[in-house]
């Protein structure tokens, strides 16, 4: 389905069709997880051997994108999978995990007037990053929207500058001190149409032609790890704009530049990204070719 055709779907799609298509999903990814169950499923071990198969070795920093039920069934659930991926990158490894506090838009999320407490906040983006968020040893860095979590040599370094940035992913970010390290992306089971978060640096690394930030300046005030109140401006991304992105289309770009290697980690389908290259990458379709998530096809294919 292209892009223009999936955003009329699902724009005039009755809410109550989507969500009972979502539940039917669900109960029928239960029922095969409780087959796979029966058979024993996914070891740890297993997990670590294919992500070394995959390309993560020991010492590298990576940024997980996950979804647990996409692997399979998982002995130990999603914290297995946190230990294999430690066990992959060993103790000099970092391992990073996005932990944003809204489902769905975060101006929506914003607007609403919820408090984000950076110890009690929940991640809404998937059991393994809530499990990965509560384990000793976390950091999470402070921000309203775009939190991330690490544990590992560079946690500190990575989440230290967050707080106070206009913009989520500039040079002070999580996301694109990753690419200064060299680091990795693993989408475990996600799409980059699903959880392509690093592709938003872009948008901050160069002078972006099309207003995919609210003009709104939000004054948010957040609870920190040591229960004092701080408070900081940023902008969110324009819901009119979000909906024009195919980060998928890229795909094939990321492919020919050997940005990313394909595998598989369980039953999920899996991407390991090179996290500097895939920005570099990005700079050059962008200057050359007018490349963008919102543009993938470039100057003579611009959205309206």
């Amino acid at each position: 389905m292209n892009l223009k055709l999936r955003q009329l779907v699902l724009r005039f799609s009755p809410e109550s069709w989507l969500e009972s298509a979502k539940r039917i999903k669900k109960a029928l990814r239960r029922r095969s997880l409780k087959k796979q169950e029966q058979y024993g499923g996914i070891t740890p071990s297993e997990i670590t051997n294919q992500l070394k198969n995959l390309g993560l070795s020991n010492g590298d920093s990576v940024l997980v994108h996950s979804s647990l039920s996409k692997i399979g069934f998982v002995k130990g659930g999603a914290s297995a999978v946190i230990a294999a991926l430690r066990e992959a990158v060993g103790k000099e490894g970092t391992i990073l995990m996005p932990s944003f506090p809204a489902s769905g838009r975060n101006k929506e999320y914003l607007e609403s007037g919820i408090v984000f407490d950076q110890r009690l906040t929940p991640s809404a983006m998937g059991i393994i990053t809530e499990t990965f968020r509560k384990m000793p040893g976390v950091i999470r860095s402070l921000h309203p929207t775009d939190p991330v979590c690490a544990q590992g040599p560079l946690a500190e370094f990575y989440t230290s500058t967050h707080f106070g940035q206009l913009t989520p992913y500039n040079e002070k970010s999580p996301f694109r001190k990753l690419t200064e390290k060299k680091g990795k992306i693993l989408m475990l089971g996600t799409t980059l149409n699903g959880a392509g978060t690093s592709l938003h640096c872009l948008e901050d690394a160069v002078e972006f032609p099309y207003p995919v930030y609210d003009k709104k300046i939000f004054e948010v005030t957040m609870i920190d790890n040591y229960g004092e109140q701080r408070t900081m401006q940023t902008k969110v991304h324009n819901p009119e704009w979000s909906i024009k992105r195919n980060c998928d289309a890229l795909k094939p770009v990321f492919e020919k530049e050997g940005v990313l290697i394909n595998g598989k980690i369980g039953e999920a389908e899996a991407m390991l990204i090179d996290a500097a290259l895939m920005l570099e990458v990005m700079i050059k379709q962008f200057k050359d070719h007018g490349v963008t998530m919102y543009t993938p096809y470039g100057n003579n294919k611009h959205h309206s």
